[in-house]
């Protein structure tokens, strides 16, 4: 045997734990969590950009002039937030979710929409396998807003008008594994509402996501927020809904 060929197995037979050790590092890491008698925590900051749709009630009339196009939200976003957190013990949960956001529109009528969306949960984790991770989860919602419309010429009457409610909700969340990959397809669904001006209100997301290590993962979702409030509220029929970008760190 030559020398470079007794060098090349020589450095194969050293290499070979180190390589072995990565494959099952690769293999082993999933994106779906894992439940155990200790404490795990989520934080989620993201960016999402919908198309927001909704009904005014201002001095006994309807104006539907509030529209925002998802691809225009960014350039009429003035101010605003996103994030989520978690933290689990066990099977048992809570669960943060807060969008804060004021944005304005200039056509005709100027438009500005003040609005502070947050969701608080307690959780409960009834499926927890290989493949597929899901929570179900109680909680409540709160919704702020505040509406001002400008005319845009002294014949035509504006207006300002607010509307702050908190209503009861029920859903679940949770995660499915591809192929026994890193990528996953997360989702989450609400339904809730009777409580304060809500008649009712619901909420739902589907994406697609990867893992990249334990500690982080990236998802690209839609998501769809839907308010039907009572015919007093300065906003009636309003649907939030568009694409979703996320990262979700763990610790």
């Amino acid at each position: 045997m030559s020398r470079i060929s007794k060098i090349l197995v020589i450095s194969l037979t050293l290499l070979s734990p180190v390589l072995a050790q990565a494959e099952d590092s690769i293999t082993t890491l999933s994106p779906i969590p894992q439940v155990s008698q200790g404490w795990r925590f989520e934080v989620t900051p993201y960016l999402w950009s919908p198309g927001i749709n909704s009904s005014l009630f201002f001095n006994d009339k309807y104006i539907n002039t509030s529209k925002f196009s998802s691809s225009d939200v960014l350039s009429n976003l003035k101010t605003g937030g996103m994030i989520s957190a978690e933290a689990h013990y066990g099977n048992y949960g809570v669960m943060g979710d807060l969008v804060s956001a004021t944005l304005q529109e200039t056509p005709n009528i100027k438009i500005t929409l003040q609005q502070t969306i947050l969701t608080g949960a307690a959780t409960y984790t009834i499926l927890n396998s290989k493949d597929a991770y899901i929570d179900g989860l109680l909680g409540v919602r709160s919704i702020a807003a505040t509406a001002t419309v400008t005319a845009a010429s002294s014949a035509k009457s504006g207006g300002f008008g607010s509307v702050s409610t908190i209503d009861p909700i029920a859903g679940f969340k949770g995660r499915y594994r591809i192929a026994d990959s890193t990528w996953y397809v997360p989702f989450y669904a609400d339904i809730g509402g009777g409580a304060g001006t809500t008649n009712i209100t619901w909420q739902t997301m589907l994406g697609v996501g990867k893992t990249f290590e334990k500690w982080v993962d990236v998802s690209l979702s839609y998501r769809y927020l839907y308010y039907d409030m009572a015919g007093s509220s300065v906003l009636q029929k309003t649907t939030f809904k568009g694409p979703q970008l996320a990262a979700t760190f763990n610790f």
